[in-house]
């Protein structure tokens, strides 16, 4: 008797239609997002997106639109429109807006001349992976964490005439022979700017930190190789690799350079030969004054001065790129 065997081929299952939801498989399961997960998603992106428009993009149209008014801050009522008159007398009656100009030239050409090129050097000596790196690495970025209010007090000690290291180190401490570092108009500017020299070196130490980590050794191999010495290395081969950090780089000093606010403020106040924008800015706005148009002005003017200077270097450099 013999026992006839078929065997069965399985059943194709029917396409789904189209516009059909897909069926569920049975190896795995599809994912939707619920109503609360919806509702959770809209709150992270939606919250944030909404206080940095509030915050930053709305103030700033504000500010902008009340540099051609006139206000006292009190009530709204007494916004007058004035149209140029606020820019007319700021470029032509006010005496401390050019010196601050040149001031907060001086800061970034300072930045950029000394304290990038010791921070560029730092990195590099770092990345050497000698001993006790870390330790090196904290040290000269602790005064970036440190706030700038905190790194004033702590330089107006240094600077102080009877009692400061500078002048008991010289002997600059007795009457008759005493160096103020921070009332001299001659003197007060620079004195600031090596205590904003000594916190921006180490934020450039680490910017390029950064940029040297991500350099292909391979490059620094065969450059090895070609028989170039560990200064032609770096010249022709590390350097160029750095473009995207050196442009990270400007940016930041520009910013520092127009943003710069604490150190002056903390040290004098913005008096006596330390007049930057942003302490024209502050004194107007919220001074005794309460000149809220034109300090507004002030504020567009130190925008129009940034932007005139990042945008035209950033598109210059995106081409360049593009082009390689």
């Amino acid at each position: 008797m013999s026992t006839d065997t078929s065997t069965e081929s399985p059943e194709t299952a029917p396409a789904p239609a189209p516009g059909a939801a897909p069926a569920k498989s049975s190896t795995g399961h599809r994912r939707l997002l619920t109503r609360r997960d919806r509702v959770t998603l809209g709150l992270m992106a939606g919250v944030p997106t909404i206080l940095h428009v509030a915050l930053v993009w709305l103030t700033a149209l504000a500010s902008i639109a009340l540099a051609f008014t006139t206000w006292d801050g009190i009530g709204f009522d007494s916004i007058k429109w004035v149209g140029l008159q606020n820019f007319k007398q700021l470029f032509t009656s006010n005496p401390q807006f050019w010196p601050a100009v040149e001031h907060n030239v001086i800061w970034f050409v300072v930045l950029i001349l000394l304290p990038t090129p010791f921070g560029l050097f730092l990195a590099v000596q770092l990345d050497k992976k000698i001993r006790f790196s870390r330790v090196y690495q904290t040290a000269f970025f602790l005064p970036v964490v440190m706030s700038l209010a905190v790194i004033g007090f702590v330089w107006q000690l240094i600077y102080n005439p009877d009692t400061g290291l500078i002048n008991s180190l010289i002997g600059a401490n007795k009457p008759g022979h005493y160096i103020d570092w921070i009332g001299d108009p001659d003197l007060n500017l620079w004195a600031i700017l090596v205590a904003a020299s000594w916190r921006h070196a180490g934020y450039m130490m680490i910017l390029y930190l950064a940029g040297l980590k991500s350099v292909d050794p391979a490059l620094r191999e065969a450059s090895a190789l070609d028989g170039a010495n560990e200064w032609q290395t770096f010249k022709n081969v590390v350097f160029p690799t750095l473009r995207p950090t050196n442009t990270v780089v400007l940016v930041v000093t520009i910013i520092e350079a127009l943003r710069a606010f604490d150190l002056v403020f903390v040290f004098n106040k913005g008096a006596q030969g330390t007049e930057l924008l942003s302490i024209l800015v502050t004194n107007n706005i919220i001074g005794e004054s309460s000149r809220i148009g034109y300090g507004s002005a002030i504020a567009v003017v130190l925008l129009v001065i940034s932007l005139a200077v990042i945008i035209p270097y950033l598109i210059a450099t995106f081409r360049k790129e593009r082009r390689a």
